[in-house]
């Protein structure tokens, strides 16, 4: 369908609500890409793992196997719902435009007409974040990279956060693409770190939301953190029940699926949820004449789990160490759907 005005009957698909109401929805997804590299060695970072003579020997063959990977997780994102998939794709560990192209150019992905905003960050390692966009349905007008400075080590380089502004199909919503500092060192040692992250994420909606109180914008990204953990509950005030918000708090619709034991990635036998998308209340407002939320997933499908070995029922991810696994990421992606009347 041209401009994928996908409409739906809302009683079908994910248990919606209404009597034959017809609505538009629009896919928003993220996934971290588990370090898409280039094959190419770049002198000002530290690539060199990532190259054909390098520890993992990342060949021209393994790269082409990874881009169709993703692109076929991608290419499903929120189809059981609308066959155009995600309309707006936050993206995590990816080196550069040009691995961006070359994913968007893959066959399952290039008639979606993706465009592209990135900058390259100061990370060492050279992962950015980026966002993904269906031109045919937003349209950007604003965009601008946030430096973050760790309290635990000022001097030391790490990803910026991405704030993108646009219209989707006619809807102002601002995106915010995050890769929160890890947990290197342990969980309590390396906290300030993230907690600084949530801060300035915290600054840049509260910044959004001083000019217009009832502004539209979703956080994604992998944050290195839980739904309960205090960077999201304390610093960026972001709430499990959305029915129970505070003047100044945040939903956070992955609250759930946490409670449930229902993770994104998996460490030494215990599951995670650092990939998450958390909204400003003016999207929970059904009446906003606009889109507004009505679901969230984590893509956790069998075909993308680790099938045998001391990792079964991980993500398959690509690289375990030095060794090819020939998986996808060992993250799982994160989408939600928002709906508006037509």
């Amino acid at each position: 369908m041209k401009k994928a005005l996908f409409v739906i009957l809302i009683f079908c698909s994910f248990s919606l609500w209404a009597q034959e109401e017809k609505y538009q929805v629009a896919c928003v997804a993220f996934y971290n890409l588990e370090n898409l590299f280039d094959t190419i060695d770049q002198p000002d970072v530290r690539d060199e793992e990532f190259t054909p003579t390098g520890e993992k020997k990342y060949t021209s063959k393994v790269y082409h196997e990874k881009l169709a990977n993703l692109s076929d997780v991608i290419a499903q994102l929120g189809t059981e719902v609308t066959p155009e998939g995600p309309v707006i794709l936050g993206v995590a560990e990816i080196e550069n435009r040009t691995v961006l192209e070359d994913l968007i150019n893959q066959p399952k992905l290039k008639s979606k007409n993706y465009g592209i905003v990135h900058y390259d960050s100061p990370d060492k390692r050279g992962v950015d974040v980026a966002l993904l966009y269906q031109k045919r349905h937003f349209q950007v007008l604003h965009s601008k990279k946030y430096k973050l400075t760790l309290p635990l080590d000022p001097t030391h380089p790490t990803r910026d956060q991405l704030v993108v502004t646009g219209l989707l199909d006619g809807d102002t919503i601002t995106f915010i693409v995050n890769h929160w500092p890890s947990r290197r060192g342990g969980e309590k040692r390396s906290r300030p770190n993230r907690n600084a992250a949530a801060e300035l994420s915290r600054h840049i909606i509260d910044s959004l939301l001083s000019r217009n109180a009832n502004a539209k914008v979703i956080l994604m990204g992998d944050l290195n953190d839980d739904p309960t953990s205090p960077s999201m509950i304390k610093y960026l005030k972001a709430k499990g029940n959305p029915k129970k918000l505070k003047p100044g708090e945040l939903y956070n619709p992955m609250y759930e699926f946490y409670q449930k034991g229902i993770g994104t990635l998996a460490w030494r036998d215990a599951w995670n949820l650092f990939d998450q998308m958390v909204l400003t209340p003016a999207l929970l407002n059904e009446n906003n004449g606009g889109y507004y939320f009505k679901a969230a997933k984590v893509f956790n499908k069998p075909f993308l789990t680790q099938k045998e070995g001391r990792f079964q029922g991980y993500p398959w991810r690509t690289y375990v160490g030095p060794n090819y696994m020939g998986g996808y990421s060992d993250h799982f992606p994160v989408y939600l759907f928002l709906i508006k009347k037509i």
